[in-house]
């Protein structure tokens, strides 16, 4: 199993349309967001405008996660849906999609038989959870929208910041020990590559 954490430091954020956007991560390494040649990518973005038109992205599939605010999000054709804050909405990146309201989320981006999942958990100070791992997940993410948690990860307990990455990468165990430093917002990302 191998593991690291990415400190909210070392991310970028560039302008977009409509606001922000901060890459966390993409796989391969190698890969280049506007080349679309990724399985799959993870990002923030802030929406800052009030109407907001997405990026079209053929053979991508997309989940998006509020992290604050709130919008309307809108796939022209298919339907129209409310979200508030950890909300998530999956979608074809093809769909023409726009939105109605400002936030920040969470974005997972996959390609090809990648397929992926976003969670939201919530800890309060001093409590311990047992996160289970799905079998078949080959990465694990955990991004702590707010707080600090620590985790015990071959018997090394280590600390994660709001907006530090924590990046799982063939998880040989099946759970993992966290317990909040403070209250913490949390999101967990598997992905089967």
């Amino acid at each position: 199993m191998e593991y690291d954490i990415i400190d909210s430091r070392r991310f970028q954020t560039k302008l977009w349309s409509g606001g922000t956007t901060t890459q966390l991560y993409i796989f391969p390494l190698t890969a280049d967001y506007k080349e679309r040649n990724f399985k799959f990518r993870l990002s923030t973005a802030t929406v800052e405008t009030n109407k907001s038109d997405f990026t079209l992205l053929n053979g991508i599939s997309r989940k998006l996660m509020v992290l604050t605010g709130e919008i309307t999000i809108s796939h022209e054709g298919h339907y129209t849906k409310q979200l508030n804050k950890f909300d998530v909405d999956y979608f074809d990146g093809g769909w023409k999609t726009s939105s109605i309201g400002k936030c920040t989320d969470l974005n997972l981006m996959t390609a090809g038989k990648t397929t992926g999942e976003l969670t939201a958990i919530f800890i309060e100070k001093e409590q311990h959870i047992n996160w289970k791992i799905k079998e078949n997940c080959d990465w694990l993410f955990i991004y702590p929208y707010s707080g600090k948690i620590r985790i015990e990860i071959n018997r090394i307990i280590t600390i994660i910041s709001k907006g530090d990455l924590l990046i799982l990468r063939n998880p040989a165990i099946r759970s993992l020990e966290i317990t909040g430093n403070e209250y913490s917002e949390l999101v967990f990302t598997e992905i089967k590559a």
